[in-house]
C-alpha cells in the first residue's frame, strides 16, 4: 500500500499541490492526469525521493521501484545487451559466476550459479528479444549500436530496460510518445499482465482507458481520485461539476435567504437573538467554487476559402533517398475535403511518404503532381527543432510576416494561447507542448487548402490535445494526417493508407479494424481463402440430381449445427462470466474509491488480490471466446 498523507510540495516558488491524501493499492494501475505544469512528473520523482515535499509524508512498504528514463541513452553497445545490462542484479550474479570461474572455487562456482537462476539468467536473452520485438524491433536493429540508432527508438531502448527489471512499482512518465500503434497495443497488453503496481503519465486517453483501473487528477492544487481511465475520469469530473454547481446555487440561496432575514429584523430588539443566529450561521457558511474543467488553448483554424480539386495526384510514385528506395509505386489521389490518416510502423516509410507529396523530398521515380494553386500547411515531426531559443513568439511572427502590424500577429497568437507577456517571453524555456503550438499556429497562417501534421500530439497535454481535435473537426480543408493518437484519428479520418511493406495501400476498414488486424493478422482471411480453395470444383466430378443435392446440403447443415452447438454453449457460458466478472471489477473499483475502506489496512489489499485474480481470468476468458468465435465463423463459412 502506497500513502500520501497530507503531501504538499512546489517547484519554483510556485505550489503545486496541497495536503493531499491518496492511497494506492498494490497491483493497481494508475493514470495521473492534469495539464503540463501541474506537478505530475515531479510526484513521479517524490515517490523515488528524487523531490523533497515541502510537507507531509510517503508511506510505503520495502519495494523494487523502477522508472522510465527520459535521457536519450548512447554508446556503441548493441541494442540488446544495453536493455540486458538494465538488471543490475543479474549482471552481478554474471560477475559473481566469472570470479567464481576464474578462483576456480567449487562452492562460489555453486553460489554463482545459484545466484543466475535467482536472477532469472536462462530466460534474460528470450525475455530482451520478446520486449524488443514487441516495441517494433527487428532483429537486425536489436543488434545494432545505440548510438546508431535514432532518437526516438533509443527512447524506445530506455522503455524495454523499464519494462526487463524485475519491479515491483513501475513508474512510466510519457511512455507512449516514441511509440507507434502497433508497439502501444502490444505494450497495453504487456502492461495488463503485469503484476505489480503502475503509475502512469500520459496525454493518450485511449491507453489510459485500456491500461488504468483509476486515475488521480490534478486539480486546483489537489489530487482527486477517480474510478476507470480518462473517458471516465471526464464523465466523473462532468458529473461532480454538476453536483457542486447544484450545491452551490442552493448554497447561494441559503445566503440570500439569511442575509434577507438580518436586513429585515436587524433593527428590532425583539428579533435580536434570531438575527444575531442567522450572523453566525452566516459566517459559517462557506462559499462552494464550482469546479472548472481544465482548458488548453482553444483555437480555431482558418476557413481556406475556394480550393481546387484534386489537391494532389500521385501516380507510381517511389518515394525514399539516393541510397534507398522506401515505398514503391504509390497512387494517391487527395480531394478537396478529403480526411487521410496514414497507418503503419515506426520505420514503414509515413514520414517519407508524406515529406514526398508535400515536395519536401523529390520523387525517384514515377510523377507527384500538386495543384497549381494548392496551398499546404505542414506539420513536420521534428519541426519545432527547428525554433530559434532566443526568439519570443511574436518576433518569430514578425520575421515571418515583417509587413504585418503587431497587433494583428498579437491577435493571431492570442488565438493558440500567446496572449500579453507569452508573445514576448523566450522559445527556449517554453515546454514541447507550447513549441508545437506555435508551429502550428504559424503553418495555419497561409490558411491552406491541405494540412499535413506529421504526429502533431507528441509534445501536447491532454486538454490541448482535445483543443486540436475539436479545430481539426471544424477545419474546411483537407487533412493528411499520421499520428498515433486514436483519439484524434477516430475524430478526424474517414479514410485510411496503409503504408507496409514498401508499398502505401487503401485500407479497407477503420481504425478498430486495423487494430484487430494488428493483433490477429489476416488469419480469418487465410482460413477463408484456404477453405475456399479446398471446395472441390463444382464442375469436376460426376453430376448429382437436384433431390440428392439438396439432401446432401440438409446434411451438411445438421452436421454443422451439430458442431455449432457446443461452441454455442461454451460462448454463451463465457458471455455471461464475463459479465459477472465485470460487474465484480465495477464493485471493486467503487469501493477502492472510497477512502473509508482505507481505514481497515488489510481490506484493499484483499481487493487488490481479487481484482488481480479476476482481471487475469477475464484476460484468458476473452481469449477464449475470441477463439471460439473464430471456429463458429469458420463452420458457418464452410458450409455456406
Amino acid at each position: 500500500m502506497i500513502r500520501l498523507r497530507r503531501v504538499s510540495f512546489s517547484r519554483g516558488g510556485r505550489m503545486l499541490v496541497e495536503n493531499a491524501d491518496v492511497a494506492i493499492a498494490p497491483g493497481e494501475r494508475i493514470a495521473l492526469i492534469g495539464p503540463n505544469g501541474c506537478g505530475k512528473s515531479t510526484l513521479l520523482g517524490a515517490l523515488v525521493g528524487e523531490v523533497s515535499l515541502d510537507s507531509g509524508d510517503i508511506d510505503a512498504p520495502a519495494m523494487r521501484v523502477v522508472r522510465l528514463e527520459q535521457h536519450v541513452p548512447g554508446g556503441d553497445t548493441p541494442a540488446w545487451r544495453f536493455v540486458e545490462a538494465a538488471d543490475e542484479t543479474l549482471q552481478a550474479a554474471r560477475r559473481q559466476l566469472l570470479a567464481a570461474q576464474a578462483a576456480d572455487d567449487g562452492m562460489a562456482l555453486a553460489h554463482a550459479h545459484e545466484a543466475l537462476e535467482m536472477a532469472g539468467d536462462a530466460g534474460a536473452h528470450a525475455r530482451v528479444k520478446e520486449l524488443l520485438a514487441g516495441l517494433g524491433f527487428s532483429e537486425l536493429a536489436a543488434e545494432q549500436p545505440v548510438d546508431s540508432l535514432s532518437g526516438g527508438w533509443r527512447m524506445r531502448l530506455n522503455l524495454a530496460r523499464a519494462l526487463f527489471v524485475p519491479s515491483d512499482l513501475l513508474l512510466l512518465d510519457e511512455p507512449t510518445n516514441h511509440l507507434d500503434l502497433d508497439a502501444i497495443v502490444w505494450f497495453e497488453r504487456w502492461l495488463t499482465r503485469y503484476p505489480g503496481t503502475v503509475i502512469a503519465v500520459s496525454h493518450d486517453r485511449d491507453f489510459l482507458d485500456r491500461i488504468a483501473q483509476a486515475t488521480l487528477s490534478f486539480e486546483n492544487k489537489s489530487l482527486i481520485r477517480y474510478a476507470g481511465g480518462y473517458s471516465a475520469c471526464e464523465l466523473q469530473r462532468a458529473q461532480r461539476q454538476a453536483q457542486q454547481q447544484r450545491q452551490q446555487a442552493d448554497q447561494q440561496a441559503r445566503v440570500a435567504h439569511l442575509s434577507a432575514f438580518i436586513d429585515r429584523f436587524r433593527a428590532q430588539a425583539t428579533k435580536a437573538r434570531q438575527v444575531q443566529s442567522r450572523i453566525k450561521a452566516l459566517e459559517k457558511l462557506a462559499e462552494i467554487a464550482p469546479i472548472r474543467m481544465e482548458r488548453g488553448a482553444t483555437f480555431t483554424l482558418p476557413d481556406p476559402g475556394d480550393s481546387p480539386d484534386p489537391l494532389i495526384l500521385a501516380r507510381d510514385l517511389d518515394c525514399g533517398y539516393e541510397s534507398a528506395t522506401i515505398l514503391r509505386k504509390v497512387s494517391l489521389t487527395i480531394e478537396r475535403g478529403a480526411r487521410i490518416g496514414l497507418l503503419g510502423r515506426n520505420g514503414a516509410g509515413k514520414s517519407t511518404l508524406v515529406r514526398t507529396l508535400v515536395g519536401a523530398l523529390p520523387a525517384l521515380a514515377g510523377e507527384c503532381r500538386p495543384a497549381r494553386s494548392l496551398r499546404i500547411g505542414y506539420f513536420a515531426q521534428h519541426g519545432v527543432d527547428d525554433l530559434r531559443d532566443d526568439d519570443s513568439p511574436l518576433s518569430f511572427f514578425q520575421r515571418e510576416s515583417p509587413q504585418s502590424r503587431e497587433s494583428s500577429l498579437r491577435d493571431e497568437l492570442g488565438r493558440f494561447g500567446f496572449s500579453g507577456e507569452d508573445a514576448t517571453r523566450p522559445i527556449g524555456p517554453m515546454s514541447g507542448g507550447e513549441k508545437a503550438r506555435l508551429v502550428l499556429a504559424s503553418i495555419v497562417r497561409t490558411r491552406p487548402h491541405l494540412l499535413v501534421l506529421d504526429e502533431p500530439t507528441n509534445h501536447l497535454d491532454a486538454a490541448t490535445r482535445d483543443a486540436l481535435t475539436d479545430a481539426l473537426a471544424d477545419f474546411a480543408g483537407a487533412l493528411l494526417l499520421v499520428s498515433h493518437d486514436r483519439y484524434l484519428l477516430r475524430s478526424n479520418v474517414d479514410r485510411f493508407l496503409l503504408v507496409h511493406d514498401g508499398r502505401a495501400d487503401e485500407f479497407d476498414g477503420d481504425l478498430d479494424d486495423y487494430l484487430a488486424w494488428l493483433q490477429k493478422g489476416a488469419a480469418a482471411e487465410r482460413a477463408g481463402a484456404s477453405a475456399a480453395a479446398a471446395l472441390a470444383d463444382p464442375d469436376s466430378g460426376p453430376r448429382v440430381d437436384r433431390k440428392e443435392e439438396r439432401r446432401l446440403a440438409a446434411q451438411r447443415r445438421q452436421q454443422m449445427h451439430e458442431q455449432l452447438r457446443p461452441l454455442e454453449r461454451q460462448l454463451s457460458a463465457a458471455e455471461q462470466r464475463l459479465q459477472a466478472i465485470d460487474g465484480r471489477l465495477r464493485a471493486i473499483e467503487q469501493e477502492l474509491s472510497d477512502p473509508l475502506v482505507y481505514r481497515d489496512a488489510q481490506r484493499p489489499v484483499t481487493l487488490g488480490r481479487e481484482r488481480a485474480a479476476l482481471t487475469q481470468e477475464k484476460e484468458t476468458l476473452e481469449l477464449q471466446w475470441l477463439e471460439w468465435a473464430d471456429q463458429r465463423e469458420q463452420l458457418q463459412r464452410e458450409s455456406a
